[in-house]
């Protein structure tokens, strides 16, 4: 059977932890009363070795008996618990009285003082949270409202239009019927009843400020291209009204309907557009208010366990009843006794079954209650099998790459050129896959949310076992053609035709990512492409956390980007027809496409520093934008000495990298990771720490610091020859990647403690609505 200690630890909120019921430290008081107890019967007991009177042990029996069974015939009270607040709505504190038996312990004064003190901190917390969500559903209720009335509105005014032109002789009668069925049906919410007519614009204004939709100002007349006076009103929304249209997603819409009521066509379908994309964000923070409130039902019935639990314990080990009293006490509580939550999630569910679902609570549930995926046994099978394969073919590939002497100096520089770069590119993406899977096994060991940290959808999002499975299948496919194209090659084919294998395998590789079939991660390739799409275009688009996390990831894998480049290039130059190698690496293109790859991973990365400070102000990322701008200088640095290896350029390498080295070092530790804080209670960490052995902090630092200093490997200038110099490039390429591994495991746990210290567990989804006097 599980403890129950264990069972809480497994079923907790994680970013709520702290506000659990502190289980851990209420058995350690229980403790102490078990020893101080038995310390009592040993003095006892050497009492009676001694020679007292024989009837000392009958009379601690009869006490006991006439504690429990006075001569009343009802129980007296052990303990009382008083609240100190009972008016109104003010907090409850909870105070407990031991009545008799035990108030000459201190023990057991300890015990239920902070007892108290976890009941009220439940409480406390439970009220505060329970007051955001329900203002927060007073708010989404008032979105709702509004964009019900935008959709009337809006339909109004599209069969309006119809009707014109029907009366127009612009469309044949036939066809009106359906036509107006069909655009009735997308926006009517309310289809049993028969629509009102379009109002005029003085009734629009006046339905809207029915909503307290207020038009400030008189209409201003301006006159158009050609002449015409057109219609402008400036719309605010009193901050009495929560509600406030002025955010980009309904803007246009207000100044579409009332500047241009008779437009038609392609205005009406981004006004269509822009309503649903409203109607979207509505329903996604309905979907996290409901989630929101499950948590804080989760938070209620546990800690109502906890404290039933730990009651129990302590009338075991103090043989006594003490419970009960308590017990009445914690139900009455407000965390117990409260239904507002219970009232909301039940009004939740029926206002979005109606609006969102069409009434169906089948298809509401899927929304807000959505099921994970089971996780398949097919899937270790796989990795198991692949597994195996890889590492059986790879012994192939040794011994075969051995026997025919591939990697001698005798070799052809033809085959080190071809296989080189695209398979130490799909082995170096695979090793970053492995070492992400160990990311997601460790942050699930550990309980850290990384789906809410990422935002992903927890029924889609990518499991390790899953990165695994991408991982070893990869290098099994890479393997395998390495075998493949090392035995053609020995057996005498054309290397012109040999040597398309990597080119294939690139392109299969290529397709599989792009392909719109549901097949093999769909959502996971789809979201990857989105998310670098907002890479390279990232001065444009709001940084989200996976955005900069992934141009973190970018920034190790620079060998790969660089791999790709000399791919591409042989195979538009057809190099690995003519062999002619020379063309790719000598030209002045390849040259400055060599920098231009180097810097673009810092580039992006900065310019997502400056979107983020332009967004928020904070300084601390205009600091973050100049680590990266320190790493483009190193990184040109080492590229141009490795161009023309100078005496100066070599001073310029160790400058610029040592100042980059030092930054990365100091934003590594004390930013991302959040440790070097020489006041925390565990010596130079942070305060709150997940992982329980602290050595394992220290060694991470040594690891991290030793594994950015592998660009000293430039400066030293090995004499190696082309087949040794790849496999020390691909060797110090995997080194970063398994520092990047190593890195965001801290990173992320980090993020995760900061949101467990501002308690926050549920998405903050915009709204398209504002209120007035607020930033939107």
């Amino acid at each position: 059977m599980v403890k129950f200690s264990k069972e809480l630890e497994a079923q907790l909120i994680p970013e709520w932890k702290d506000a659990f019921v502190n289980y851990w430290q209420l058995k350690k008081n229980v403790k102490k009363i078990k020893l101080k107890l038995s310390r009592k019967a040993e003095e006892i007991q050497e009492k009676h070795e001694y020679g007292f009177s024989v009837l000392d042990p009958i009379l601690s029996i009869a006490k006991k008996i006439s504690t429990r069974f006075p001569s009343s015939g009802v129980q007296t009270e052990i303990i009382q618990v008083r609240n100190k607040n009972r008016g109104g709505d003010e907090e409850d504190i909870y105070q407990t009285e031991l009545v008799q038996l035990f108030s000459e312990e201190d023990e057991v004064k300890e015990f239920f003082s902070c007892l108290d003190e976890e009941l009220n901190k439940v409480n406390q917390f439970y009220r505060t949270k329970e007051s955001e969500f329900i203002e927060r559903g007073e708010l989404l209720n008032k979105q709702l409202r509004i964009l019900l009335e935008l959709k009337q509105i809006l339909n109004d005014r599209r069969r309006k239009n119809l009707q014109s032109r029907l009366e127009g002789g612009t469309l044949p009668r036939s066809n009106s019927s359906s036509v107006r069925s069909s655009n009735h049906s997308e926006f009517y919410t309310e289809s049993d009843e028969t629509p009102p007519e379009t109002p005029a614009p003085d009734e629009i204004i006046a339905a809207l400020e029915r909503n307290g939709v207020n038009f400030i100002g008189s209409p201003a007349r301006t006159k158009t291209k050609k002449g015409k006076p057109k219609m402008s009103m400036r719309i605010d929304i009193p901050a009495t009204t929560p509600t406030r249209a002025i955010t980009a997603v309904t803007s246009m819409i207000w100044e579409d309907l009332v500047n241009n009521p008779k437009k038609e066509g392609v205005g009406d379908f981004f006004n269509r557009k822009k309503i649903q994309c409203a109607e979207k964000m509505i329903r996604g923070a309905f979907v996290e208010l409901y989630r929101g409130l499950g948590l804080l039902k989760t938070y209620s019935s546990l800690n109502m366990v906890a404290f039933t639990k730990i009651l129990k314990k302590f009338d075991k080990v103090a043989n006594q009843q003490a419970s009960g009293s308590y017990l009445r006490a914690v139900k009455r509580s407000h965390f117990i006794s409260s239904d507002k939550v219970v009232r909301l999630a039940d009004e939740v569910e029926s206002i979005f079954t109606k609006h969102f679902a069409n009434n169906d609570r089948k298809k509401a549930m899927k929304f807000l209650r959505p099921q994970q995926q089971k996780e398949s046994h097919m899937i270790t099978f796989f990795v198991g099998l692949f597994t195996g394969c890889f590492v059986t073919l790879f012994g192939v590939y040794a011994i075969l790459a051995h026997l025919s002497g591939m990697f001698s100096a005798t070799s052809e520089v033809g085959y080190i050129e071809t296989v080189y770069p695209v398979f130490s590119m799909i082995a170096l993406l695979s090793l970053h896959l492995f070492m992400y899977g160990c990311n997601l096994f460790m942050w699930k060991s550990t309980r850290i949310n990384y789906n809410f940290i990422f935002e992903f959808n927890p029924s889609t999002a990518l499991k390790y076992r899953d990165a695994f499975l991408i991982c070893t299948s990869f290098m099994t496919t890479v393997v395998g053609a390495m075998v493949i194209h090392l035995l053609l090659r020995s057996n005498g084919f054309s290397p012109s035709q040999v040597d398309t294998i990597p080119g294939v395998l690139l392109l299969l590789y290529t397709g599989l990512l792009i392909c719109p079939f549901n097949i093999f991660y769909r959502s996971t390739r789809y979201s990857f492409l989105r998310v670098m799409r907002n890479i390279i275009f990232s001065p444009f688009y709001k940084v989200l956390m996976v955005d900069f996390f992934m141009a973190d990831q970018l920034t190790s894998q620079i060998p790969l980007l660089r791999h790709m480049e000399s791919t591409a290039c042989y195979i538009i130059a057809g190099s690995f027809k003519t062999h002619q190698y020379e063309t790719c690496n000598s030209s002045k293109l390849y040259k400055e496409l060599a920098y231009v790859i180097s810097f673009s991973p810092y580039y992006w990365r900065a310019m997502q520093c400056a979107r983020r400070w332009f967004d928020e102000g904070d300084v601390n990322h205009l600091a973050n934008l100049g680590k990266y701008v320190s790493a483009m200088l190193a990184a040109g640095a080492r590229l141009t000495f490795a161009m023309q290896p100078t005496q100066l350029w070599l001073v310029m390498v160790i400058i610029t990298s040592s100042i980059a080295t030092v930054y990365q070092l100091y934003w590594d530790f004390v930013k991302d990771w959040g440790l070097l804080n020489p006041k925390s209670k565990n010596p130079w960490l942070r305060d709150d720490l997940i992982l329980k052995n602290k050595c394992i902090y220290y060694v991470s630092i040594a690891i991290n610091l030793v594994l950015r200093l592998v660009w000293v490997e430039t400066v030293m200038r090995f004499n190696l020859k082309t087949v040794e110099s790849r496999l020390l490039d691909f060797f110090l390429a995997s080194l970063e990647v398994i520092r990047r591994g190593h890195w965001n495991f801290y990173r992320l746990e980090n993020e995760h403690l900061n949101n467990a210290g501002k308690f926050r567990a549920v998405k903050a989804v915009p709204l398209p609505f504002c209120e007035m006097d607020t930033d939107c």
